[in-house]
C-alpha cells in the first residue's frame, strides 16, 4: 500500500465507512459560491458544475489525494418533484424550484478503490458518498485505453512473444484493448473479479506502415496481453487459437498476405455520382430555444421536446408532446450489449456493453456538415467530464435536420381524374457514436402523422481475429473468413430503448392484441373466413414477446381517457422487428450480463434510479442488477406507472461484403398511434406540388413520344391526373 492510500484508507475509516449518506447539516462543502443562476433541472451538466462537483469531491478526502473519474452527470430529479414543475412550466406558471444534483463515479487512481457520490450543486455540498463493493467496476475512458495501449507495447514479456513473429521489419503494432469480460474463472493469473482489459494486438500493413489509418484488422495477431489498467501491470499473455478448434500452437513466423483498406485514397473512386444537395431556400421549418445553458427545446410540426445530453445514454429526450397533447416523459437508448459466438478461451468472455462499458456520450463523433448530416443543419453541443474531473467541450454531437422520405399519404380519385399526395417530411436528431472498431447512427425521428421512430445503424470495421492463413477456403464453425488469415466471429447486436410514457397524461397501461381464427360457424362464420382480436392487459411485471402467428402488437395506453370516435383507450402501438434472442445458454455469463437480450420487451414498475437495463455497472459485470431482474419482482402494474423496455437487434453473420468497412444495416423501433387521435393527424399538411418542391425533369421533350389521353378507369369520371397537386 503506498502512502497515498494510506492516507485515503484513514480518511475513508473516518467519513466513508463502506456506505455513507450525509444529512443536510452535515454534508461537506468547500469555501467555492454555487453558480450565480439557477438551471432547468433536466438541463444537462455545465463545465461550470463539473468543475464544481470534482471539487468538492477532491476537498472531501485529505490533500493530496488523487482522484480518477469515470463520470460526473446530471442527476436527473424524482418523478415526483419532476412531473409537476414539467406540467407548471408547461401551464406558463413558475415551478417550485427544485435543488440540481450531479452524481459522480471515482477511483483513487491507481487503486481499486471505487466510490459514487451525490453532489448538491444548489448547495454546493457532498451530499453522499459510497464506497462500492467487490465485481462492480465502471466504464474504461480514453486516458486510460491510450495508457494501457502504451503500457502493453513496450512491456518487455510482449516484445518478446512478437519476436517470435518475426514480423517485417519497420512493423506498425496497434492494439484494441477491450473490456475484459466476465466467466467467473479465479484460477492463478485467471480471474475477473479485478479490473482487467483485453487487448487484442494488430499491425498496420507492412507495404505501408507509415498510413495511420491503414486498416488494422486486415493484420490481427495472435498475441492477447491482460493489463490491470489500474496499475498498468502485465497480468499474463493468451495465446490465440488460429485453427478450427480450442488447440494451441506455439508462435509462428507471420505469413505475408496483402492489405485491405477502406480510406479513399486506396480506391479506384467512381466518378459517375453527381452531386445530390438537399436546399431549404426559406430555411428549417424547426425552431430551437434553449431551456438551460446547454438543454435545447425543439418545435417542429406540432411537436416539441427538450433534449438533453450525458456521458452514458448520449441524446435523451424529455417531455415529449404533440398539439400540446402529452405522450412521453423520457425516451432513450438504455443499454446495448454485443456477444460473440466464438466459444474459445479469450474469446468465451468477449461481450461489449457500448454503453455501460465505454458510453455513447464519451464515444459521440464530432458530426460534420455536408458529410454525417445533409441539409439544413442545427447542431447540438455538449461538455462531458475527463479523467481530472475537468470539462471537454463536445462539439456537434448531435444534428437536427429535415428530410424527405416519401409519400405520407396519397389518394387518386379515379371518378374525378384529381390525386391529392402529401409528403412524408421527417425531423432527425442524430448522433453517431464509434467504439472502437464499430460506428452506430443513432437517431430519433418525428414526422407529421404523429409517429416516431427509433433508427440505429451499425457500420465500422468487423473485430476480427487471426485464422491460419491456409485455411482461408475453410468454413469455419465460429465465423466467416473475410480476408486471407482474418476471420470476422458470428455475434449478435441487442439494443434496448427505454420508454416512459405519459400519452395523454400520466397513469398509463401496456396491453397487446392478438388476431385469432373464428372457428367455423353455421351462422356467425360460414365460410371459414373470421377472425377477430383478442386483447390483453399487463397486470404484472414481467417479460414478453412478438409472436407473427398471432400478429401479437404491444401498446401503451390510457385507459382513462377515451378516443372521441370510438371510445378505446388513447394508445400508442409499438412497431419492431423480430430479433433471434440471445443464444448463449441460460448459465452463461453472456445471459445473466445481458439482462435485456432473452426477451422484445420487459415491462417493469417505475423505480427511481432504473435507467439501464443491464445494470448501472455493465463492465465485468455478474447480472442480476438489469431489467429482467427488475421484471422478476412481478409488481403490481396497478397504478398505471410502468416503463416499457423494448429490446431489438440482429445477428450478424458477417460477409465478405461487411470488410473492410461494412455498409449500413437499418433497424428501426416505431411508436405510432392508435386511437389517439379522431382522425389522420396529416390530413393538414400541405399537398405536395411541383411549384412547391422545385423537382426537375430530365426526360426531352422527344423521348416523351405523341402525347397520348390517360386511360379511363370506369365509372363516368375523367382519366388519371399527371399532376400530383391537389388542385
Amino acid at each position: 500500500m503506498t502512502a497515498n492510500d494510506t492516507a485515503v484508507g484513514a480518511a475513508q475509516s473516518q467519513q466513508v465507512s463502506n456506505t455513507i449518506s450525509l444529512p443536510a447539516d452535515e454534508a461537506k462543502a468547500t469555501p467555492a459560491p454555487p453558480p450565480a443562476t439557477p438551471s432547468h433541472p433536466l438541463g444537462p451538466i455545465t463545465a461550470a458544475e463539473i468543475t464544481q462537483s470534482s471539487g468538492l469531491i477532491k476537498a472531501f478526502w485529505p490533500e493530496g489525494t488523487d482522484c480518477h473519474f469515470k463520470g460526473i452527470t446530471l442527476l436527473e430529479p424524482t418523478k415526483a418533484e419532476l412531473a409537476p414543475y414539467l406540467a407548471a412550466e408547461r401551464a406558463g406558471q413558475t415551478p417550485f424550484p427544485i435543488d440540481r444534483r450531479s452524481f459522480v463515479i471515482y477511483y483513487f487512481r491507481g487503486t481499486d478503490n471505487l466510490h459514487e457520490a451525490v453532489i448538491n450543486l444548489t448547495k454546493n455540498t457532498v451530499e453522499s458518498n459510497v464506497k462500492l463493493g467487490p465485481f462492480l467496476h465502471p466504464n474504461a475512458d480514453g486516458d486510460e485505453i491510450i495508457a494501457v495501449e502504451k503500457a502493453l507495447l513496450a512491456h518487455p514479456e510482449v516484445q518478446a512473444e512478437i519476436v517470435k513473429l518475426k514480423l517485417p521489419e519497420g512493423t506498425v503494432l496497434v492494439s484494441d484493448p477491450w473490456i475484459y469480460g466476465s466467466d467467473g474463472l479465479k484460477d492463478g493469473k485467471f480471474y475477473d473479479d479485478k479490473r482487467l482489459m483485453q487487448c487484442y494486438l494488430y499491425m498496420r500493413d507492412p507495404s505501408n506502415s507509415s498510413e495511420a489509418d491503414s486498416c488494422h484488422y486486415a493484420f490481427p495477431l495472435p498475441i492477447s496481453p491482460v493489463i490491470d489498467p489500474a496499475t498498468m501491470e502485465l497480468v499474463r499473455i493468451d495465446i490465440l487459437p488460429t485453427g478450427l478448434d480450442e488447440k494451441l500452437k506455439p508462435l509462428e513466423p507471420w505469413k505475408p498476405v496483402k492489405g485491405n483498406e477502406y480510406i479513399p485514397e486506396a480506391q479506384t473512386l467512381r466518378t459517375d455520382l453527381k452531386p445530390l444537395r438537399v436546399e431549404q431556400p426559406e430555411g428549417a421549418s424547426f425552431t430551437v430555444e434553449d431551456f438551460s445553458e446547454l438543454g435545447r427545446l425543439i418545435k417542429w410540426q406540432k411537436w416539441d421536446f427538450k433534449v438533453g445530453f450525458n456521458s452514458r445514454e448520449g441524446m435523451i429526450l424529455y417531455d415529449v408532446h404533440y398539439d400540446n397533447k402529452p405522450l412521453f416523459y423520457r425516451l432513450s437508448l438504455s443499454d446495448m450489449s454485443i456477444p460473440y459466438a466464438d466459444p474459445r478461451t479469450p474469446y468465451h468472455r468477449k461481450a461489449a456493453f457500448d454503453l455501460g462499458d465505454a458510453g455513447a456520450g464519451i464515444m459521440a463523433n464530432n458530426l460534420q456538415l455536408g458529410c454525417d448530416c445533409l441539409g439544413s443543419i442545427y447542431y447540438i453541443s455538449s461538455v462531458l467530464a475527463d479523467a481530472e474531473g475537468k470539462p471537454v467541450n463536445m462539439p456537434n454531437v448531435v444534428c437536427v435536420h429535415e428530410q424527405d422520405a416519401g409519400i405520407g399519404w396519397k389518394h387518386t380519385n379515379y371518378r374525378t381524374n384529381r390525386a391529392v399526395v402529401v409528403r412524408n417530411r421527417e425531423l432527425v436528431l442524430q448522433t453517431i457514436l464509434t467504439v472502437s472498431n464499430y460506428e452506430y447512427i443513432l437517431a430519433f425521428i418525428f414526422n407529421t402523422a404523429g409517429d416516431i421512430t427509433y433508427e440505429a445503424r451499425a457500420t465500422g470495421i468487423l473485430s476480427t481475429s487471426p485464422v491460419d492463413v491456409d485455411l482461408t477456403e475453410t468454413p469455419h464453425p465460429y465465423g466467416t473468413i473475410v480476408h486471407p488469415g482474418v476471420l470476422a466471429s458470428f455475434h449478435q447486436h441487442f439494443f434496448s430503448l427505454r420508454i416512459d410514457p405519459m400519452i395523454a397524461g400520466h397513469g398509463n397501461s401496456i396491453a397487446y392484441d392478438e388476431a385469432y381464427a373464428l372457428p367455423r360457424d353455421p351462422k356467425l362464420n360460414p365460410h371459414g373466413t373470421g377472425y377477430t382480436i383478442r386483447k390483453t392487459k399487463i397486470d404484472t411485471s414481467g417479460g414478453f414477446d412478438l409472436d407473427p402467428s398471432k400478429n401479437r402488437t404491444f401498446k401503451i395506453i390510457n385507459e382513462s381517457v377515451k378516443n372521441t370516435v370510438n371510445g378505446s383507450p388513447v394508445g400508442y402501438k409499438v412497431m419492431v422487428p423480430p430479433v433471434q434472442p440471445i443464444l448463449a445458454d441460460k448459465d452463461s455469463f453472456h445471459y445473466k450480463r445481458a439482462e435485456f437480450a432473452d426477451r422484445t420487451f420487459y415491462v417493469t414498475k417505475y423505480s427511481e434510479g432504473e435507467l439501464y437495463s443491464g445494470g448501472k455497472y455493465t463492465n465485468q459485470s455478474r447480472g442480476g442488477t438489469g431489467v429482467r431482474s427488475w421484471a422478476d419482482r412481478k409488481d403490481s402494474l396497478e397504478g398505471g406507472d410502468p416503463v416499457l423496455w423494448v429490446n431489438f437487434g440482429i445477428n450478424h453473420i458477417p460477409r465478405v461484403e461487411d470488410f473492410p468497412v461494412m455498409p449500413v444495416e437499418t433497424l428501426r423501433v416505431m411508436l405510432r398511434p392508435v386511437n389517439f387521435f379522431d382522425k389522420n393527424p396529416a390530413l393538414d399538411v400541405p399537398p405536395s406540388t411541383q411549384s412547391f418542391n422545385c423537382s426537375v425533369g430530365l426526360n426531352k421533350p422527344e423521348d416523351l413520344g405523341e402525347k397520348v389521353e390517360a386511360p379511363t378507369l370506369g365509372g363516368e369520371g375523367g382519366k388519371l391526373a399527371p399532376c400530383c397537386g391537389g388542385h
